[in-house]
């Protein structure tokens, strides 16, 4: 089997030792996704919505990088540091799935990196 890594400038670099996402056809691995901009790797705002936003902005353009689309993602796994922000990560997520609608899991967690709010990974279909 062969993996390829996947890197655009059009979604944050790694901040550490990993890929931004991992080919292995039929599949892409998408790393979790922080709302930090592209352009200055820092978070985009204070709030859940702006980071919510850009994380899947990040998200679809390393999918897009891949060769895949938010429309092919299998499952989404997301990481909150407050779980009382539910209702309102998912009106902001399904703005972004309107009719696909990916396995998902949706847990808290004590903290991110950065201080991020959300964090955001998945796998896709490779077209």
């Amino acid at each position: 089997m062969t993996l390829t890594t996947v890197h655009t400038e059009n979604a944050p670099a790694a901040i550490g030792p990993y890929s931004q996402a991992v080919v292995a056809a039929p599949f892409v691995f998408v790393s979790g996704q922080l709302g930090m901009d592209p352009a200055t790797g820092d978070l985009v705002g204070g709030d859940l919505e702006s980071q919510a936003r850009q994380a899947l902005e990040n998200l679809g353009q390393i999918l897009k990088a891949a060769g895949s689309r938010l429309e092919q993602i299998t499952v989404v796994e997301v990481f909150l540091t407050d779980m009382g922000q539910f209702a309102a990560f998912n009106a902001i997520y399904a703005e972004y799935f309107p009719t696909h609608r990916p396995a998902r899991a949706v847990v808290e967690v004590s903290a991110l990196p950065k201080g991020a709010l959300v964090e955001i990974k998945c796998t896709a279909v490779v077209a």
